[in-house]
């Protein structure tokens, strides 16, 4: 790049770069979603549409950064973990947070007609995010913890609220009576003895939330097809795989001891 005098302004940029063996987290969240919801027609209190979509859109950004090891996401936010040595953008926080999160919403807006092909797009989306680090395996997992149990305490609520105004005939204010001073065992019995609702039978992927994670597949690849060279081969390549499982105990840790690799603290 030609010098000038006025490439002196590069001096004001700050450097916002992460401290190194700490794993990245990037964590996006929609910009007043309930608005955005709404006016869209979402169904309450879960629409599967919208949050294929969602991730739809954040297996977009996990093929284009393959250092992200997994990414979990509820409602209208996704979080991106990528691996502890990561150097993409020389761990820069800015361009990390504002490339994905540009990715994601541009993901969003391209694969819009793919999920509600019925209903156009009324206004862009809007996404904010955010890098955050956390030093050890046992702060990143009570991190992913702390979403999936917002998932499913989040849940709990809005599938009783709107249970009440959808089959109990009541409006939003007095839903929200119903539910104030509640906690989970009040909320599910509120939903078998009155509406025969077993809450642990919704589906899993709104109350566990969606976890992402790379899937090694084997396939057989032909080449020179149709002549006498024609050969083929074996080839493994990593797709995305999405999963609706629990993360807060040990036993989806135990089975992929990839992510965390063999550190103890």
């Amino acid at each position: 790049m030609a010098k000038s005098k006025f490439e002196y302004v590069r001096q004001f940029e700050t450097v916002d770069k992460l401290l190194p063996n700490s794993w990245i987290v990037v964590r996006i969240d929609g910009k007043n979603f309930h608005k955005f919801s709404d006016i869209h027609g979402f169904e309450k209190p879960n629409d599967l549409r919208g949050l294929s979509l969602m991730s739809e859109s954040a297996a977009s950004v996990m093929t284009e950064f393959k250092d992200i090891i997994l990414a979990y996401g509820q409602s209208d936010e996704y979080s991106f973990v990528m691996k502890k040595d990561t150097t993409q953008y020389g761990r820069r926080a800015s361009k990390l947070s504002t490339t994905i999160t540009s990715l994601f919403s541009s993901s969003f807006v391209f694969l819009w007609p793919k999920f509600f092909s019925d209903k156009p797009l009324q206004y862009p989306p809007a996404f904010d995010g955010r890098c955050v680090l956390y030093p050890s395996n046992k702060n990143l997992r009570d991190y992913l913890s702390w979403r999936q149990a917002d998932c499913h305490i989040n849940n709990l609520y809005n599938t009783c609220f709107w249970t009440l105004i959808k089959q109990g005939s009541c409006s939003p204010k007095e839903a929200e009576e119903r539910l104030k001073g509640t906690v989970s065992g009040d909320k599910n019995e509120l939903l078998f003895s009155e509406f025969n609702i077993n809450y642990n039978n919704e589906p899993e992927i709104f109350r566990k939330g969606t976890t992402l994670l790379w899937n090694l597949v084997e396939e057989e690849v032909t080449s020179g097809q149709g002549t006498e060279f024609e050969k083929t081969v074996k080839k493994t390549r990593r797709t995305v795989q999405k999963i609706h499982k629990d993360i807060i105990g040990n036993n989806f840790w135990t089975e992929h001891p990839e992510l965390l690799g063999t550190e103890v603290r």
